[in-house]
């Protein structure tokens, strides 16, 4: 073999190894495109959605990510029989989801269908390595109505009456009936879209994929951080519900309905991000103070 054909080996070799994953990737944008435009035109166009589309971003960088360990194929060896099993079962979801409009089948199928195609093409070791990019797409799709309904109204509840006291304790002229807080001449209703269910699992996506990043190696802390990721969301919903409540107070109600409805949406993401990065700083405080009170 000579020096200039070595190269050409080489490269005809790297596309021969991506050929399958490039069926597959068109097999799943044949599948799912229709998908994903029924998605935009309709539940992922709502503010209790909107999260969706970020989320499928996120989980596709998170997946590229670690296409290096995808690609590794002396980590382990492919599964055809558990990946034609998890392929003919999202299979069937999907079809079930499309035909039924059941999202919660027809989103949550792409999962098992990556799944399986990983299975087939690679092996367990090269799956796990996207483990959390797969658990990451659960946050995208969408929650049974009667779930959401559920346990929605009790969450508006709690904000709403937190909310209402901590202005109150403030000085403010503010009353509460149910889910409406009454400010001044002003009257507000806490929306699903402000302290519902999807905004508290957007919030656990944003403290999850944090963990994700940081990659603590105490167990501990990313436990305890993981499990107050849900207070920390409740803090942030109420301090959304704050903020459009004084942004109404103060400027009227065409100013917190208009853009800055969708600035108290970014307080809500910020503050939540701080939050989180507060508790993780007080968490490595802690446990420094206890390894030091810990040694003789």
């Amino acid at each position: 073999m000579t020096v200039l054909e070595a190269p050409m080996l080489a490269a005809r070799q790297s596309r021969a190894a991506l050929t399958p994953w490039l069926v597959a990737g068109l097999g799943v944008l044949a599948l799912y495109v229709p998908t994903l435009i029924s998605l935009f035109s309709t539940i992922w166009a709502s503010d209790a959605q909107g999260h969706g589309p970020i989320v499928l971003a996120i989980s596709i960088w998170l997946i590229y990510k670690r296409w290096p360990d995808l690609m590794d194929t002396t980590a382990s060896p492919p599964r055809p029989l558990l990946a034609w099993a998890l392929l003919g079962v999202a299979g069937v979801l999907y079809a079930v989801g499309r035909s039924q409009g059941i999202w919660l089948f027809e989103v949550g199928s792409a999962i098992l269908v990556v799944s399986g195609i990983v299975l087939l093409l690679r092996g367990p070791a090269q799956l796990r390595a996207i483990a959390f990019a797969l658990f990451f797409m659960f946050f995208m799709i969408p929650l049974p109505g009667a779930i959401v309904d559920a346990l929605t109204h009790p969450m508006k509840m709690a904000v709403s009456y937190v909310a209402e006291s901590l202005l109150h304790t403030l000085g403010y002229p503010i009353s509460r009936s149910g889910v409406i807080l009454q400010i001044g001449p002003y009257q507000l209703l806490v929306a699903d879209a402000c302290a519902g269910l999807h905004t508290l699992f957007t919030l656990e996506a944003l403290g999850l994929l944090y963990l994700n990043l940081v990659r603590h190696s105490s167990l501990f802390r990313n436990i305890t951080l993981a499990i107050l990721i849900v207070p920390i969301s409740f803090a942030a919903n109420v301090i959304r519900v704050c903020t459009l409540t004084l942004i109404t107070y103060y400027f009227g109600d065409e100013a917190g309905q208009g853009f800055l409805h969708g600035f108290a949406g970014m307080v809500l993401f910020i503050s939540a991000l701080m939050l989180i990065i507060a508790t993780d700083g007080l968490l490595r405080v802690g446990m420094r103070r206890g390894n030091a009170e810990a040694k003789p």
